[in-house]
């Protein structure tokens, strides 16, 4: 009974595409924690109940996703469940998942480069919730309007970038046709004052009429013609030995024997 009850610290939100984790520390010692969400307008509800963990996955309390909330950490002890004591907590800063949650990757589905055309496809990021009928809501379907994406792209071999920007799912943007590009997307929420700019997608690179100078660069170009000259001029020196040596031969041959 002479354990010390310690009230939760360093408490975190952490959310990607509206999947939300809460965080905190420390390790509890003989006693539990009990997480309890509270809404602006929404009734208190309670999750990881009497867990000994330090975080939680808070996401389906946290559907009204333009709502702010704030997290009731209690620490809570085998005497307080008895009696049903007031139990010590903290108090979360506040967290509005509409506003606070970061975009995740989008996944680049097709892309082509015809001509002057770069084609890109790509899907949104999916949320964990889901329609009456059991589809994944994606972060479209949540912020509508409010998204768009940007697609940074360049030439390769060069590290000046350009962008373009749409609110569909394609990009088609103009290009050297002689030239390969690499490129990658991200989300972007433009009215917000913070987390504006989602995570980015991998980097991807089109491959049209890739030369040895562009995959390798100059310098391997250069070794490769150092290397084709040295081989021709030995090639040369071996053919102008070799025809001066079937001269030489010949003329022995056609001086007259010693003692005829």
């Amino acid at each position: 009974g002479n354990l010390e009850v310690t009230t939760a610290v360093n408490i975190t939100w952490s959310s990607i595409n509206f999947k939300t984790i809460l965080q905190w520390q420390p390790k509890p010692l003989g006693y539990f924690y009990t997480v309890e969400i509270h809404g602006q307008t929404s009734d208190t509800k309670k999750k990881c109940i009497l867990t000994t963990e330090t975080e939680c996955d808070v996401t389906d309390l946290l559907r009204n996703v333009k709502e702010n909330y704030t997290a009731h950490i209690l620490s809570v002890t085998s005497s307080e469940m008895d009696n049903f004591e007031e139990p010590p907590f903290a108090v979360s800063e506040k967290f509005a998942p509409y506003n606070q949650t970061v975009l995740g990757k989008p996944e680049i589905q097709n892309y082509t480069q015809k001509g002057s055309k770069l084609n890109v496809v790509f899907q949104d990021p999916l949320t964990p919730y889901t329609f009456p009928n059991g589809s994944f809501q994606s972060v479209r379907d949540i912020f509508q309007h409010d998204l768009e994406y940007k697609l940074y792209y360049w030439k390769d071999q060069s590290s000046g970038k350009k962008y373009a920007t749409t609110k569909s799912r394609e990009f088609e943007i103009s290009v050297d046709s002689t030239k390969n590009y690499c490129f990658y997307i991200q989300g972007i929420i433009p009215s917000r004052k913070e987390n504006r700019n989602g995570q980015e997608s991998m980097v991807l690179c089109t491959s049209i009429g890739r030369s040895i100078l562009d995959e390798y660069g100059a310098e391997v170009f250069i070794i490769v013609a150092v290397i084709a000259i040295a081989v021709i001029t030995l090639a040369i020196v071996l053919s102008v030995i070799l025809c001066k040596r079937k001269k030489a031969k010949a003329a022995r041959e056609k001086e007259p024997l010693n003692g005829v």
